[in-house]
């Protein structure tokens, strides 16, 4: 195309920001080769063309100084890097399948409140210390999360099955009070919000109706958490998040209290 694209209009085409593309221009990943006679930069389909594989090895985990270094090979082949990335991308796509199987096996056995072997859980291509390293990255310095590992440390298969058995009966019993369409300040509603607060004091660390306030949040903001209670009736995680605020502004006089 001879006038050239914008950094506007390629920006939008690969569903980047224009500060991105400020930024590989400025490192020297992806300059554009014309400029208009105002001074603004113009990409032509080369450019375009290199930026697809700036991206391609992006999805693929590769640093942008790796990519730069790729590029910048005078024997660098197109075709043939194409034909790597879809090798990578095919085996990349195989992975999170297996991932997605687990996690659906996973979310099986806890609905039926069968606690997996080890070998089950890690069954397939998968990373079993990653979220382990994200709790510890996020919560580790926290006696919460302290408190947690000293008392899940000597936990029995019997004592997950209970553990897992009664969380599973808490999001039942909340999910069927949300479908009957029940607002979250429904006094219900508060008893089965405090009875999960008192389940995690219990079996894992002293929870505030403040920090439950906050996991409730987190239950809204993280995709995660957010899917495992949507899965059961979509809305589920928000009336969950309310509900736990309602109840953290009730009496202290239930039992186990406000701490």
């Amino acid at each position: 195309m001879s006038r050239g694209h914008t950094v506007g209009e390629v920006a939008k085409l690969a569903r980047l920001s224009v500060r991105a593309l400020h930024h590989y221009d400025e490192i020297g990943l992806l300059k554009p080769s014309g400029r208009t006679e105002s001074g603004y930069r113009l990409y032509t389909d080369r450019d375009i063309e290199r930026l697809q594989q700036v991206l391609f090895f992006r999805e693929l985990g590769f640093a942008l100084e790796d990519v730069s270094r790729i590029l910048r090979d005078p024997h660098f082949d197109r075709r043939q890097a194409l034909i790597a990335q879809r090798a990578m991308l095919v085996e990349k796509g195989e992975r999170l399948q297996a991932m997605v199987a687990l996690v659906d096996r996973t979310l099986d056995s806890l609905g039926k409140g069968i606690v997996m072997s080890a070998e089950e859980l890690f069954e397939g291509n998968f990373n079993p210390g990653a979220y382990e390293e994200e709790a510890k990255q996020r919560w580790g310095k926290t006696d919460s999360y302290a408190e947690s590992q000293k008392r899940t440390k000597g936990y029995t298969k019997e004592d997950w099955q209970k553990v897992r058995a009664e969380a599973d009966a808490i999001t039942g019993e909340l999910a069927e009070l949300f479908a009957s369409g029940a607002p979250p300040a429904d006094l219900r509603a508060l008893d089965l919000v405090e009875k999960h607060r008192l389940h995690i004091d219990r079996w894992f660390y002293p929870c505030s109706r403040a920090m439950h306030v906050s996991l409730g949040e987190m239950y809204v903001s993280d995709p995660r958490f957010a899917e495992h209670y949507d899965k059961r009736k979509p809305g589920l995680a928000q009336f969950v998040c309310d509900a736990i605020r309602a109840n953290a502004g009730r009496g202290t006089g239930e039992a186990g209290g406000a701490r």
